[in-house]
């Protein structure tokens, strides 16, 4: 079988490099001009894998679009849209399965990445997610992990398992799109709480955001219609350790270096995503006071130790 990866970004060109170490026929698309594309068109490699001569390497999206059925897409959450819109029209999706690799909402309207595949290419479209935790310099020196992919076809989702599942990653049934997906994104924000933590030292507290963390977005999920239960699973709190703890994590340095004042200049997915799941958070009166204080560290309505501060001093209430 073969398979298109849209996007040679850092995830974009781990998911590729797997596919092909698993032994399937992978062409690898990233956008004319692009660096990253331009650097594997020259090389073969960035500074996290390299590609044998089977791995097609092109800025060609016609080309890519007629290498295969399954297209995996793995760019910013907030490009998805313009870049569907841009491509829809040009060449047939609908006839393609299409699978996520990717962590989000948008911005400004708060939508699901699967959402916005629908709204754009319609509801016919045959979508898929695949999320969970792991780093690519991890996953290829071998360590294993498990992610798991959801779909609301119950074929796809099991014909991507065991197309896709390899005892490098093993890959668990989804049970609620929604659920994941919301949970997938939200994991992001904490990585930046984490960071912050890090940054003023209270790094002890990421006990305390682990478990009211995945409290709170368990809440969401609940008065969103989803099951509450995929707060607890592998797209958000088994996503923890590697976004919380790592090195590897963008948002959690992110996080740490805002704190210090600093500036960090690589993509970092929770800013967007926090401004989001709290416009769903008032429209479903859902309350969020880790994502909202995370909001209004990034906002500088007042110091990050005082904004925690705060948060202790909330009116007490039960665990659960």
């Amino acid at each position: 079988m073969n398979v298109t990866v849209l996007g040679c970004g850092r995830w974009g060109s781990f998911i590729a490099w797997y596919l092909n170490k698993i032994g399937y026929k992978v062409l690898i698309w990233g956008k004319k001009g692009f660096p990253e594309i331009e650097e594997l068109k020259k090389t073969r490699k960035n500074n996290l894998v390299s590609f044998d001569k089977n791995t097609i390497i092109t800025d060609n999206f016609s080309i890519a679009m007629k290498h295969s059925e399954i297209c995996i897409i793995s760019i910013s959450s907030q490009a998805l849209r313009s870049f569907l819109m841009e491509n829809a029209f040009n060449l047939d999706f609908k006839k393609k399965t299409i699978v996520l690799c990717m962590k989000g909402l948008e911005k400004e309207t708060g939508k699901r990445l699967s959402q916005i595949v629908e709204e754009v290419l319609g509801s016919k479209v045959d979508v898929a997610i695949w999320v969970g935790p792991g780093h690519v310099q991890d996953i290829t020196s071998g360590v294993r992990t498990c992610m798991v992919v959801d779909s609301k076809s119950e074929p796809t989702k099991l014909h991507i398992i065991k197309s896709f599942n390899s005892n490098l990653i093993r890959l668990y049934i989804g049970t609620d799109v929604l659920g994941n997906e919301i949970g997938a994104a939200a994991k992001n924000i904490m990585g930046i709480a984490s960071g912050i933590l890090d940054g003023i030292r209270l790094s002890s507290l990421k006990g305390v955001l682990m478990t009211r963390g995945a409290k709170e977005i368990a809440d969401l999920i609940s008065a969103l219609g989803g099951k509450p239960e995929c707060a607890y699973g592998l797209s958000h709190l088994g996503d923890y350790q590697a976004t919380l703890f790592s090195e590897h994590s963008n948002n959690r340095k992110f996080g740490e270096m805002f704190s210090k004042g600093k500036k960090f200049e690589k993509l970092c997915e929770g800013i967007a995503t926090t401004t989001a799941i709290l416009s769903l958070a008032k429209k479903t009166n859902t309350s969020l006071p880790i994502c909202q204080a995370v909001k209004n560290i990034l906002d500088k309505k007042d110091t990050p130790k005082n904004i925690i501060k705060n948060l202790f001093e909330r009116k007490i209430k039960r665990e659960f």
